[in-house]
């Protein structure tokens, strides 16, 4: 068989990322030859619908003509220069658009979602330290929030899996409670979760704001915490509270970003500006490495001088690759000929009809934002079945604990997402214990 051959070949030399390389002797892994649309195919040509966008990433579907066109003509240019002391179009070009739509003028680039997070928390501290607030260093992050899994995205992250290990590496800082409304009592109005959590950070900040650098969160969906969904409530009061307290707030738009939630950008629900945007996945639409950390002209000065060491030196070889630049540049250019937001908002309505019958289900805290879904199986449910069977069926899905989510590209088409719901529907309702 074609895929086995490349499923031992990979389980000898590839250290596969989130994994239990043990657990691929029982889960055997999936051989992806090509891709097209929402669709992935293996070497044995079966296609698998793509519901997760290949960890958020592919906004616009695989094998896009759009994104590959802006690419190619890159290609035969120019591949990459380093952005130190030279600049190029591709990179020009994208800061403009990015500035343009986040209001925040400067751009950092990174290689991915936990290098975009660095480079804020590093901007953060720098420019206090720069400003005369030399206590200033220490973050906030939401109770059960991502931010990567670098040392210092991962000391602003509340998930015990991916930091266990390293505590010993890495600074300790400040967490408040998540506004996740899954956490919410059951006589609780939602204005009165709400300001229970603003009053909770509010008393961080009275206390230790002469140490806060910022406080970065998730706007509007924690992704890893399980898609956990959040009023815009709770952002305008951050934001308030950053305001009275001179804290910098850092909007992780990583996964979210791009159209995600119904918004361009998710912290756009609140009507707010964040002091730094940190962007990645979608920015390319799924094709190459890239993020951006977008920042305020008030930062950017405080770092404006001549002597060397007050500017901002993090960067890695690739920095603002050509390439990568021209991916993002064709994923911008589809939202600027297409209403991309307005298509999906027409999608949403009519994939939210397909969930309907999933009431009867012993599933719970059934949600929807945007181009998302999810729900949490019930105890009686075999997670390990649903996966099995929606992946036997031909649909990726890739839980988080109990949490069933989709987050499927914007190309999906109606029959896609009916396929997609009709499995998933059939597999829940086989996998009772």
């Amino acid at each position: 068989m074609k895929n086995n051959k490349y499923i031992q070949k990979s389980i000898k030399h590839v250290w596969h990322p989130c994994s239990q390389m043990k657990h691929y002797e029982n889960i055997p892994l999936i051989p992806i030859q090509k891709g097209r649309g929402s669709w992935l195919f293996d070497y044995e040509n079966k296609k698998y619908l793509d519901v997760t966008s290949s960890w958020w990433v592919n906004l616009f579907g695989h094998n896009n003509k759009i994104i590959k066109k802006y690419i190619a003509k890159q290609l035969n240019t120019l591949e990459h220069s380093m952005l130190a002391g030279l600049t190029h179009s591709p990179v020009i070009e994208l800061s403009e658009k990015l500035g343009k739509l986040t209001k925040l003028g400067h751009c950092s680039y990174g290689s991915d979602g936990a290098n975009a997070v660095e480079i804020a928390l590093k901007m953060s501290v720098q420019f206090w330290l720069q400003t005369g607030s030399l206590k200033k260093n220490k973050f906030v992050y939401l109770e059960n929030s991502y931010h990567g899994e670098t040392l210092g995205a991962l000391s602003v992250t509340d998930i015990s899996l991916f930091k266990s290990q390293y505590y010993s590496l890495m600074k300790s800082h400040i967490q408040t409670p998540s506004p996740d409304w899954r956490l919410k009592k059951k006589n609780q109005s939602n204005e009165d979760f709400i300001q229970s959590k603003l009053n909770a950070l509010a008393k961080i900040f009275e206390k230790k704001h002469t140490l806060i650098a910022s406080i970065i969160l998730e706007p509007i969906v924690q992704g890893a915490a399980g898609m956990g969904i959040y009023d815009s409530a709770y952002l305008v009061g951050v934001r308030k509270l950053c305001d009275q307290y001179k804290i910098h707030l850092i909007a992780d738009e990583i996964a979210m970003g791009f159209g995600r939630t119904g918004k361009m950008f998710a912290h756009q629900h609140a009507r707010i500006t964040p002091d730094f945007i940190c962007l990645s996945k979608g920015l390319t639409g799924g094709y190459l490495p890239l993020s951006v950390t977008l920042t305020s002209d008030e930062i950017y000065q405080a770092f404006y001088h001549t002597e060397i060491t007050k500017a901002f030196l993090h960067s890695h070889s690739y920095t603002g690759n050509p390439l990568a630049c021209s991916a993002a540049l064709g994923t911008l250019s589809i939202f600027e000929s297409e209403d991309v937001l307005g298509n999906n908002k027409i999608k949403i309505r009519i994939i939210n009809n397909m969930f309907e019958r999933f009431e009867e289900l012993p599933i719970s805290n059934f949600r929807n934002i945007g181009m998302i879904w999810a729900f949490e199986l019930s105890n009686v449910i075999s997670v390990d079945k649903v996966v099995s069977y929606c992946l036997d069926k031909g649909v990726l899905i890739r839980p988080m604990g109990r949490t069933v989510y989709f987050i499927p590209p914007y190309c999906i088409k109606e029959s896609e997402a009916n396929f997609m719901t009709k499995i998933t529907y059939n597999a829940i309702v086989q996998a009772v214990l």
